[in-house]
């Protein structure tokens, strides 16, 4: 069982690695988000920051297919992010283990490659 704390912990780790200023947590590298806090819309109630759920960048649509396929009871979409390379993670069903390989995953993708290379 993962949460914000995890999340924080395992992204500030990473090299060059910056905390966006949020009501939840958004992280970035080389100014190209990798992690951050879903920020959850229902028709006709205000956004809500949910520091429940991360959303992660997966790289593509095969990635992002691959994980909402096989394994439903941790990622999911929603049409907002349609066309988008990225998935909701419910943090409270994620080992802490599996959370730092998504994370690694996603912040590997967005980091330039001489930086991504130094973590090696």
């Amino acid at each position: 069982m993962a949460d914000a704390d995890d999340v924080r912990r395992l992204a500030l780790a990473l090299p060059e690695t910056v905390e966006i200023d949020s009501d939840g947590f958004d992280f970035r590298v080389a100014n190209k988000g990798f992690v951050w806090s879903y920020p959850e819309r229902r028709p006709g109630k205000p956004r809500e920051i949910r520091t429940d759920v991360a959303v992660l960048y997966v790289g593509d649509e095969a990635e992002k297919q691959a994980l909402l396929l096989g394994e439903p009871a941790l990622f999911f979409t929603t049409s907002g992010y349609d066309g988008l390379p990225l998935v909701m993670l419910r943090l409270p069903e994620v080992s802490a283990s599996r959370l730092e390989e998504l994370i690694t995953d996603a912040w590997r993708m967005r980091a330039p490659a001489e930086v991504a290379d130094a973590l090696d």
